[in-house]
């Protein structure tokens, strides 16, 4: 069961983007996402746009996804110039999903290719393939290397048994360090994902799975705590009393074991769950959605943001390739953001990144002296680093961190206020 997509206003089906975006978009930074929606077994966590298929019949499913991804990045060339948008190199591509290595690598190399022959890519651009540790093999590394990605990221979660077991993850725990070298000897940069908080799971076993993942040695390391979204099998297994979540005081242990871990290993948090060796190795596609950059997803599902508009495409991959073969938008529903709500999503994400916001940020929404009371209130509660506020920035501490949504809460306004 997938999850049901944000209401919205109808997307018209030329794909023509408001004017008012349009002009917007002429100086900001593109991104492209490519979401794969296939999987091999689908996880019992997960709420993302992925089929546990190859064939949906009609001559849709996993051979021909690459000719019909490509179709749209076609598409979304002509939907831009209709718009007056001239097309923007993409600053990063990452392919998400699903298990994008499902395809062969070649497939995934004639997308990116294409990508490239569109739109140009940034010299130096960060081109990043999410895989599963078992979905891959050297040769494939190595063909994707040579086809232009420089980044993988592998779903690793958990080296314990139990856990994975609980998470419906299929992999081998020991491919991973197998992976991961393959992916270094194919001059590709390596982050691994790991999440926390999975019911039964101990604070020892967190600890392991920590460990495990230093000693491999990648240049990333994302630690998420798990979402438990309504409507996935575990959810429902939860309610019915199988598992039980953990509570709150070890949620917190599990961050600050992860945040005294991989700093102790030379992984430096630059965003509340991202921690990477250095700057060149963190996730610059990533940081481009925390700075609200533009976008464009293709693939059944993705989302796109274009200069405070925001469109999220047709979910089913059947229904996804008959739009983009008619040669129509395959956007299912769109919104156009106001002012006030692009304002608070900034403040929203950029409090999630080492760097923060500037009060400048925080002024058009507080009265001097309402701002001032806040932002002293959180510096006495450690929740905000006095040093960067004496630099007039808001910065999250370790405690901030663990605390962000109350942060959040203080500092972001409400909607109907300007």
């Amino acid at each position: 069961m997938t999850p049901a997509q944000p209401l919205g206003s109808p997307a018209p089906l030329d794909g023509s983007i408001p004017q008012e975006s349009a002009v917007k978009a002429v100086n900001r930074s593109l991104s492209l996402y490519v979401h794969v929606p296939f999987c091999s077994v689908r996880c019992g966590y997960c709420d993302f746009n992925t089929y546990a298929t190859e064939d949906f019949g009609n001559g849709v499913g996993l051979a021909s996804y690459a000719q019909d991804a490509i179709a749209e990045l076609e598409f979304s060339v002509q939907v831009q110039r209709a718009s007056g948008i001239a097309p923007r190199p993409f600053r990063t591509v990452f392919f998400g999903g699903g298990t994008p290595t499902k395809l062969p690598a070649d497939h995934l190399v004639s997308i990116l290719n294409r990508a490239r022959e569109l739109y140009n890519i940034q010299e130096g651009a960060e081109v990043t393939t999410e895989a599963n540790p078992d979905s891959v093999t050297a040769e494939d590394l190595r063909v994707l290397a040579e086809g232009g990605f420089n980044r993988v990221s592998f779903g690793m979660q958990s080296v314990v048994p139990q856990t994975l077991e609980v998470l419906d993850r299929t992999h081998t725990p020991a491919n991973v360090p197998k992976a991961v070298n393959w992916a270094k000897d194919a001059g590709l940069q390596v982050s691994v994902d790991l999440i926390y908080g999975t019911p039964g799971e101990t604070l020892q076993q967190w600890e392991q799975s920590l460990q495990a993942a230093v000693s491999y040695r990648p240049d990333h390391i994302s630690a998420y705590s798990l979402i438990v979204e309504e409507g996935t099998k575990l959810w429902a297994e939860i309610r019915r009393g199988k598992y039980e979540m953990p509570d709150d005081d070890l949620m917190a242990d599990m961050y600050l074991a992860a945040d005294r871990i991989l700093g102790e290993a030379g992984y430096h948090w630059y965003e509340v769950s991202n921690f990477s060796t250095h700057s060149g190795t963190r996730s610059t596609h990533n940081l481009a959605y925390w700075n609200n950059d533009d976008w464009w997803g293709i693939g059944p599902g993705a989302h796109s943001h274009i200069a405070g508009t925001r469109w999220w495409n047709v979910k089913h991959p059947l229904a996804y390739a008959n739009r983009v073969r008619a040669g129509e938008s395959p956007a299912a529903a769109r919104e156009v953001l106001s002012e006030s709500t692009q304002a608070f999503e900034r403040i929203m994400l950029l409090l999630r990144i080492r760097e923060g916001i500037t009060l400048e940020d925080l002024r058009p929404w507080h009265t001097p002296q309402v701002l001032e009371e806040k932002l002293k209130w959180l510096s006495r509660q450690g929740l905000i680093d006095q040093q960067a506020l004496d630099r007039q920035r808001v910065q999250l501490t370790l405690q901030g961190r663990l605390l962000g949504d109350a942060v959040t809460r203080e500092l972001v306004p409400d909607l109907n206020t300007p």
